[in-house]
């Protein structure tokens, strides 16, 4: 433990230089600071997607940095400091956790989930709606899925997970419904109902759809750029092939998926 407090100890004197002598570091506030925070959120995330366990050091460091930086301009203000942040996340573990602290006893971390969510709801100084810690900046499919996750806290779920599938096939016949009626503000209703209800399957089968999609995502540039490189060393354009002749080149591809 004495190395690990000895690093963390050098990092807060570096930013207290920096904060002191870097016309760049002088400059940032908490406003200036967030964009860059998200940026680097990305990157870690980008790197958990990847297992790139060189990359997911790196960004932890950068994310880090960004805390103690946070911490040093809440001191300035005398808003706060770094032994609060510490202090307040070591509250809010210990008391989140009784089953580990105190005499609960849990089955499973589903259980563990509905405690942590009935937990916050008796903490003071928060709203008592169940919703009103989810960010409203968070991008659609990540808010669907937290969002669904936090009603499963307090009771608000399906009894079998395997009764998702029969919400997934209802939502799938509305949508096509409205295809068919030509409706295209209903069409995206629907389209939205199909997306929720897939993100609350994933969330039942324990699949995480950000990481599955983006892992998607990677999977389908990889095979594309794949389909373009052989059509250029065969000096034709994509837009001269047919589908079928695409979709040979394709198969070729998806043998060299990961």
């Amino acid at each position: 433990m004495k190395k690990e407090l000895e690093a963390f100890d050098q990092l807060l004197e570096i930013m207290d230089e920096l904060r002191e002598k870097c016309p760049w570091d002088k400059k940032q506030t908490i406003e200036t600071l967030r964009t860059l925070t998200i940026e680097e959120t990305y990157e870690l995330a980008d790197a958990i997607v990847k297992r790139d366990m060189k990359e997911i050091k790196k960004e932890l460091g950068d994310l880090l940095l960004h805390i103690v930086f946070y911490a040093k301009i809440g001191s300035e203000r005398n808003e706060f400091d770094i032994t609060d942040v510490i202090n307040s996340i070591n509250e809010k573990l210990v008391h989140r956790h009784p089953h580990v602290f105190g005499d609960v006893k849990v089955q499973d971390y589903r259980e563990v989930e509905e405690n942590w969510e009935e937990i916050k709801m008796t903490e003071k100084d928060r709203d008592n709606s169940v919703l009103s810690g989810v960010p409203e900046s968070l991008p659609a499919l990540v808010k669907a899925n937290r969002v669904q996750q936090k009603v499963r806290g307090v009771g608000f779920d399906w009894d079998e997970r395997s009764q998702i599938w029969d919400k997934v096939k209802e939502e799938l016949g509305e949508l096509q419904e409205e295809v068919e009626s030509n409706n295209p503000e209903k069409i995206e209703a629907e389209f939205g109902d199909l997306l929720f209800s897939m993100i609350n399957a994933a969330r039942l089968y324990d699949i995480d759809p950000e990481t599955a999609l983006e892992r998607t995502n990677k999977k389908f540039i990889k095979r594309f750029n794949y389909l373009e490189e052989q059509t250029l060393k065969k000096g034709i354009s994509l837009k001269e092939m047919s589908l079928d002749e695409m979709n040979i080149i394709w198969e070729t591809a998806k043998k060299y998926d990961d």
